[in-house]
């Protein structure tokens, strides 16, 4: 009996968290400086015509899917970095790989490099992980979680700094392109961003999925973990590279919205009742998704005429959150 009432609370949890990003989705498509009711936007999927199909096609469709798309990533990537070093704090955005992405990204714009934002994202995102790694060695070579997140909070400081300076010195217009984007921007999102992150999530959603064995493993510690078969090391870095990959293709399409990454895993978890590496990371994905439509819908509508960038309205609901981990980690002992 006490089984059958864990697996409903389970099953209502999973619920929960698909029906919050359901109503996300809608109140996205329906909300903005034109509203859209329900039923026009149903009649406009059956027919194709009509204000709803232009909300559907043009208007708020693509950015709406886009920032699911964008939000799962980020979500998945933050937990990927929470499981494998056992603490909150540790999410791409606050250990400096979404600073490197987009410092990677308006380097290539400044320079003129013909090369595709995923992979300009991705080299700045692996580079600046590399470079965490590197300085967080001690002399036994091993990396306590606390180094590895205070070296990559100072990586992310200087990639926004690069980046603040190449912004600088562009020409205005495409400064401000520039500085908009930096801050995490939604808007003027069309089909091929949708397909571009719906593309690259897929495939490293699957990747993912060939890892959480491994994922699994590791939470059992190193020493266990190479008793049951598991390669730590190559698994370990393995998983990084997914996280940080999966952070880049948000940052491609979104820019470096914060606190996504951060607060998804711990909300999805809470929501759903997981504990499990694979549901942890299918609830930090909805639960990413459902913050990043919400911090855009709340953007777009907060000021009468005025779009937000979304990176403003996810700092405005992380920093509370950030504040309150520190105040944990402090009780804990832990800082």
């Amino acid at each position: 009996m006490s089984g059958m009432g864990s697996g409903n609370v389970v099953l209502r949890g999973w619920a929960l968290l698909a029906g919050l990003l359901a109503a996300a989705i809608l109140v996205s498509l329906a909300v903005g400086q034109i509203m859209v009711t329900p039923a026009e936007l149903l009649r406009g999927l059956m027919t194709g015509t009509g204000p709803g199909a232009l909300t559907l096609r043009v208007l708020r469709g693509p950015s709406t899917l886009t920032a699911v798309g964008a939000g799962a990533a980020l979500g998945a990537s933050g937990t990927i970095f929470q499981i494998l070093l056992r603490n909150p704090l540790a999410a791409p955005d606050v250990m400096g790989f979404m600073s490197g992405a987009g410092c990677a990204v308006v380097a290539g714009v400044a320079f003129g490099l013909f090369i595709p934002l995923p992979i300009l994202a991705a080299l700045g995102g692996l580079v600046a992980a590399a470079l965490v790694s590197g300085l967080s060695f001690h002399r036994g070579g091993r990396q306590s979680p606390l180094t590895l997140i205070l070296v990559g909070i100072g990586i992310g400081f200087f990639a926004s700094a690069v980046s603040s300076f190449l912004v600088i010195r562009m020409p205005p217009q495409e400064a401000a392109d520039a500085q908009r984007w930096l801050t995490g921007s939604l808007a003027a999102r069309n089909w091929g961003h949708v397909l571009q992150v719906f593309g690259l999530g897929a495939l490293l959603f699957i990747v993912l999925a060939l890892q959480v064995r491994a994922m699994a493993l590791l939470e059992l510690g190193d020493e266990l973990a190479a008793g049951l078969g598991a390669r730590v090391e190559r698994a370990r870095y393995g998983l990084i590279c997914t996280g940080v990959l999966l952070a880049a293709v948000g940052v491609a399409v979104a820019g470096p919205v914060p606190f996504v990454a951060m607060m998804a895993g711990p909300l999805g978890m809470r929501i759903a009742g997981v504990k499990h590496p694979a549901s942890r990371l299918t609830a930090a994905a909805i639960a990413g998704a459902t913050i990043t439509v919400l911090a855009d819908v709340i953007s777009r509508s907060a000021i009468p005429g005025l779009q937000l960038p979304v990176g403003v309205m996810t700092g405005i609901m992380g920093a509370p959150y950030l504040l309150w981990l520190l105040w944990k980690e402090v009780e804990a002992g832990e800082v």
